[in-house]
Formats: structure tokens, sequence, C-alpha cells
């Protein structure tokens, strides 16, 4: 990868990790989500994804509810996802509280969250946008690897539990994705999560 201010799509860079991302088997630390309808939430909140991407080998069982995507089909990888705001104050933003999943070469992802779950699909850039909006722009990390920034616009196209409210919303990402040496790619994207349809 060139580095320097070139527009990269999510696809391109997400779906070159499986390489690398094979290598990875240790499973990411997480919180046993309560599930009950006592979760609290507000519109927004924001959550914060964090730590080196996984693949997925077996999905979670139920595929967490989710019709619009299959968790189960070898396609996606995952990161634990921390809270930020707007979430039940009892999570401490020191702990995962679930796990996002993302397609290695396609647009879809879903939350495992405290509460339910959500599936999202990510949003083609519009004609004219400019680097960094809805796609990556690298830069040398100096260290043989880069840093991939950019903001993501996603549509809320299903949800379950606490989240069925969301369903038809928008989330905002502001990724920087840190493409390391060894091919791995470290995740620090905050994501912030609304019933605000977008345009």
């Amino acid at each position: 990868m060139a580095s320097g201010h070139q527009a990269i799509s999510r696809r391109t860079v997400i779906g070159g990790m499986g390489g690398a991302l094979a290598a990875l088997l240790a499973t990411p630390k997480q919180v046993l989500a309560d599930r009950g309808k006592n979760e609290r939430v507000n519109d927004p909140f924001i959550v914060v994804l964090k730590g080196v991407y996984a693949p997925v080998t077996q999905g979670p069982a139920g595929n967490l509810g989710l019709t619009s995507v299959d968790l189960n089909d070898g396609s996606y990888i995952r990161v634990p996802i921390y809270p930020v705001f707007g979430m039940d104050p009892s999570h401490s933003q020191d702990h995962a509280i679930g796990t996002f999943y993302v397609q290695n070469a396609g647009m879809m992802c879903a939350y495992d969250l405290p509460g339910g779950s959500i599936a999202m699909q990510f949003l083609n850039p519009p004609d004219g946008a400019p680097p960094g909006y809805n796609s990556f722009v690298a830069h040398d990390d100096g260290a043989g690897g880069f840093f991939l920034e950019g903001t993501w616009e996603l549509t809320i196209v299903e949800a379950t539990g606490v989240y069925q409210v969301f369903e038809g919303g928008h989330n905002h990402m502001v990724d920087r994705l840190h493409q390391l040496w060894d091919g791995s790619f470290d995740e620090f994207c905050f994501c912030n999560i609304s019933k605000y349809e977008f345009p």
C-alpha cells in the first residue's frame, strides 16, 4: 500500500486482512453481556471499537437473532467494543461490553451489545466526496505500517432487544485503523449511533 493521501475503500483494506488474521487465534476479552430488558441506552450512544482484529472461525450462537447478516459464513472478523457515552452507567469504560463483526470484503457489520444486537450496512461514498469520507487516507507510521484514517456512514438495517428503536437509524464512525508491519490491523474507531436517518 502506498503512503501519502490516497483514498482507500474499506473493502480494499479489510479484504486484504485474511492471511494476517488467520494467524490470530486469541479470543478478544469480553464481558458477558446481560441481555435483559433492564439495559438502558440513550439516543445517541457512543461506543469505541478497540483492539486487533481476529478471524471469526465460529460465529455466535443464534447469529445474535439477526437475519440480514450471517456471522457464521466465514467472511467476518471481530474486535471488542467498549462503552463511551449513553450506555448503562454500570458498564466500565475499561472493560469490553461486546463484539463488533465486520465482513472481510463486504459492506455488512454487526454489533453484539448488552441488551441486544444491531446489523448495519456501510454506505458508498457519494460522487465528489473528499478523501477520507467513506474511505481511508493512508499515512506512513514510520515503522513499516500505515495509519488508515477516515469517517464512515452506515445505515442500521436491523436491530434486536433494546436497540429495536434504532432500526432505520444511522451510525457515524470516526476511524483510525492501524495496519501494523506484520499485516495485522489494530482498530480504534468511535461509533456515534442514533435514530437519526442519514439523508
